[in-house]
C-alpha cells in the first residue's frame, strides 16, 4: 500500500464478518495496522476478544461483537455497535462462509444444506441490509463481498457453496446498479484457493480437482487481506458490481503482491 493509499484508510470504520480467523482475521490485523477502526464479528466471542486486544495493544482501535450472520437482529445490532463506538460505518467485508459438508445433491442433507444457505447467501444480504441505511446517511461507503471462483463454475460436491457464491455475485451486481450513484461501491473478491481451515474442509473430502491440490499452491490469507484493503480504496473504484480475481499475475500486482 502506497502513502495515498493509507491516507485513504486511516479512521475509516470496517465491519469485517467471520472475522475469528482464516480471511477474516487477517483482514482485521492487516487494516488494523493501517489504521482502520475495527468491528470483529462471528460467533466465536473468545477468538474475537483475543484478536481486538491484539489490535487495541498494538495502537489501533477494535471492537468485538459476537454475532449469528444467518440472523438479521444479531447483524443489526452489530451495526448499532459500530455506529455507538465510532460514529459511522465506512466499510462492510462480507467474508463470513462455510462450504463443510461436501457432499453430492443426491447424498446431500436438506437441514445442513439450508444452513449453508443461511450463513453464505442470506448472512451477506443481513450484512447488506443492516448496513445500507447506514452508509446512505453518509452518502455512501465501500462493500466487499468475499466471493469465489465457484460463482461461474460448477464443481461437483459444492451445490451449496457454487449456488450461494452465484448468488452472491448477484447480490453485488445488484447493490451496485441500486446504490452507486448514492456512493455506495460493491465489489466482490474472487481470491483463489486461501491456505485456510476451508481447505482442510475440502482436502479431507476427496472430492472434485480442487481436493486434490498439493496445499503449497494455496496463497496466505494475508495476500487476501491486502487485496481487500486495496479494494476499499479509489483505485478500485473502476471495479464497481463485478468480481475482482485476485489470480494471475497482473491482479496480483495491481494489490502490490509479487507473482
Amino acid at each position: 500500500m502506497n502513502p495515498s493509499q493509507i491516507n485513504q484508510l486511516k479512521e475509516k470504520t470496517v465491519i469485517i464478518t467471520g472475522a475469528s480467523r482464516g480471511i477474516g482475521k487477517a483482514a482485521a490485523d492487516y487494516l488494523g495496522k493501517l489504521g482502520c477502526n475495527i468491528v470483529l464479528c462471528a460467533r466465536n466471542a473468545k477468538a474475537l476478544n483475543v484478536i481486538a486486544e491484539r489490535i487495541v495493544h498494538a495502537g489501533g482501535k477494535a471492537i468485538a461483537v459476537e454475532a449469528d450472520v444467518s440472523q438479521y437482529e444479531a447483524m443489526q445490532e452489530v451495526v448499532n455497535q459500530a455506529v455507538k463506538q465510532f460514529g459511522q460505518v465506512d466499510i462492510l467485508v462480507n467474508n463470513a462462509g462455510v462450504i463443510d459438508p461436501v457432499a453430492r445433491i443426491d447424498e446431500s442433507d436438506p437441514a445442513e444444506w439450508s444452513q449453508v444457505v443461511d450463513i453464505n447467501l442470506k448472512g451477506v444480504y443481513f450484512g447488506l441490509r443492516a448496513v445500507l441505511p447506514e452508509m446512505l446517511r453518509h452518502d455512501g461507503g465501500r462493500i466487499i463481498n468475499i466471493s469465489s471462483g465457484a460463482a461461474t463454475n460448477a464443481l461437483e460436491g459444492w451445490s451449496h457453496y457454487c449456488a450461494t457464491k452465484a448468488a452472491v455475485l448477484s447480490l453485488t451486481k445488484c447493490v451496485d446498479k441500486e446504490y452507486r450513484d448514492q456512493g455506495v461501491t460493491a465489489i466482490g473478491l474472487s481470491p483463489g484457493t486461501v491456505a485456510t481451515e476451508m481447505q482442510v474442509v475440502i482436502k479431507q473430502s476427496g472430492v472434485n480437482p480442487v481436493s486434490q491440490l498439493d496445499p503449497s499452491v494455496h496463497i496466505p490469507a494475508s495476500d487476501v487481506a491486502q487485496a481487500i484493503a486495496w479494494l476499499c480504496t479509489d483505485d478500485a473504484k473502476h471495479l464497481a458490481g463485478t468480481d475482482f480475481s485476485l489470480r494471475g499475475v497482473e491482479a496480483r500486482a495491481l494489490v502490490g503482491l509479487s507473482g
